[in-house]
């Protein structure tokens, strides 16, 4: 049996809108993916602590909230924690061009704004680098 992209998907924060976040995780699994979705409301310690019993090779941050300066630096740090650096982490949601280029720096694999296509995110997790 090979190997798939264990993916997990969480909708961090206080948004209550998850349909996206649900449309992904179906496009994911579809593509041949195994996904893990956390569900609403999830703690960066939540979606850390799930990465790491789920061993998965990325992390989808779904938010529209605006919340996204705040919880993915907290990821990010609590990844390096547990030394989970080969973790690929990637957001999607309503997140200005200018806190694309921040969260990229801080070591987000990729930022997918209004208008990404579904394939368009399959193809960057299959040719991303994963963790081994």
């Amino acid at each position: 049996m090979e190997n798939r992209i264990r993916v997990l998907v969480a909708k961090p924060g206080l948004d209550g809108h998850d349909r996206g976040a649900k449309v992904i995780a179906r496009a994911l699994r579809d593509a041949g993916m195994e996904v893990i979705y956390t569900g609403l409301r999830q703690t960066p310690e939540m979606i850390v602590n799930a990465a790491l019993q789920e061993d998965v090779q990325v992390i989808g941050l779904s938010i529209l909230s605006g919340a996204h300066n705040a919880i993915v630096p907290r990821v990010m740090e609590l990844l390096r924690q547990h030394d989970m650096t080969g973790v690929r982490v990637i957001v999607g949601g309503i997140i200005p061009d200018p806190d694309a280029q921040r969260l990229k720096q801080m070591g987000v694999a990729a930022v997918f704004q209004p208008g990404a296509s579904l394939q368009e995110i399959v193809d960057f997790i299959r040719g991303a680098p994963v963790a081994a």
